[in-house]
């Protein structure tokens, strides 16, 4: 048995260098490190633009964690932290990223990291972090103008589904997709706590349900929760959603029929795209580019 029919939580880690980009020793090289609550990410820019980038799973520390995601961001691409000139630390851990000159929260860099993968006409970002959900509200320029947080319950965010996946047997990247397996949608599950969602679960599981029914409520009633949170400070389009449950198409079809919008398309990450996790650390290093330009111009 493979280790991830052991741990049907554990979702890969990975790292991209971007094709057709390179680096001299003139070139100005910033970095971005996320740290969150359960997964860190790393983006290494040259001159402003995104190189390469890394995903790995949170630790016990956050120092080595970050130390870790910049590392992996850093594989195979012929440079070392000795080559960065500026690093913005962010995230749940973002004071405790050993090798930050600033550390800004990660509101600012979801934003401007959404505002570079998609483009000026993202106004409303959805970001579904490991411990909680952001919605930000941002202009043209990826400036945040305004948001909400929810971070007092863990349902629907990363830790939650982590808990369905070991729960129902399935491994974390396919429940999206299996959530929508089913003829009929389901009523969604009447309570979005996790602890009382699993033993609804339980009972639902119980009474004859199907994993892929469970799975559909329980996505269903994540999405009713997230939209409401996107109402509260009112949808501006276009809206995208960051952060690991943007590969969730479960969810993230059901927020477009609860909203009655389509999000932009997320990016082929899997072939040279950008992956949406990285969101905060790409921001994180536009400003680190941004910082070290205005240190050197003063």
């Amino acid at each position: 048995m493979t280790e991830q029919n052991n741990a049907f939580w554990r979702w890969q880690e990975y790292h991209r260098i971007m094709p057709d980009k390179s680096w001299t020793s003139k070139d100005i090289i910033t970095a971005g490190v996320d740290v969150g609550s359960v997964g860190s990410k790393a983006a290494v820019l040259v001159n402003g633009e995104i190189y390469s980038w890394g995903i790995t799973r949170t630790g016990s520390s956050s120092p080595e964690s970050a130390i870790k995601a910049l590392d992996w961001a850093l594989k195979d691409t012929g440079l070392n932290q000795s080559n960065i000139k500026y690093v913005v630390g962010t995230g749940y851990g973002r004071v405790n990223v050993p090798m930050a000159n600033k550390a800004l929260t990660e509101i600012a860099c979801h934003a401007k990291g959404a505002n570079y993968i998609w483009g000026p006409q993202v106004h409303t970002v959805l970001d579904v972090g490991g411990q909680d959900i952001k919605v930000i509200r941002c202009d043209d320029t990826g400036r945040v103008t305004s948001f909400l947080m929810n971070d007092k319950c863990a349902a629907g965010t990363g830790r939650g589904m982590e808990v369905f996946a070991d729960l129902l047997k399935i491994p974390i990247e396919e429940i999206g997709e299996m959530s929508l397996k089913v003829e009929e949608e389901p009523p969604p599950v009447s309570c979005t706590c996790v602890a009382f969602a699993k033993t609804e679960a339980v009972g639902l599981l119980r009474k004859g349900w199907s994993k892929e029914k469970v799975l559909a409520a329980y996505t269903k009633a994540m999405a009713v929760r997230m939209s409401n949170l996107i109402n509260r400070i009112g949808l501006e389009p276009a809206l995208v959603i960051t952060g690991g449950q943007s590969k969730n198409i479960g969810i993230v079809s059901r927020i477009e029929a609860v909203l009655g919008v389509k999000c932009l398309p997320m990016p082929n990450w899997r072939e040279n795209g950008i992956d949406p996790m990285i969101a905060g650390a790409l921001g994180a290093g536009l400003f680190a580019k941004a910082l070290y330009d205005k240190s050197h111009n003063t």
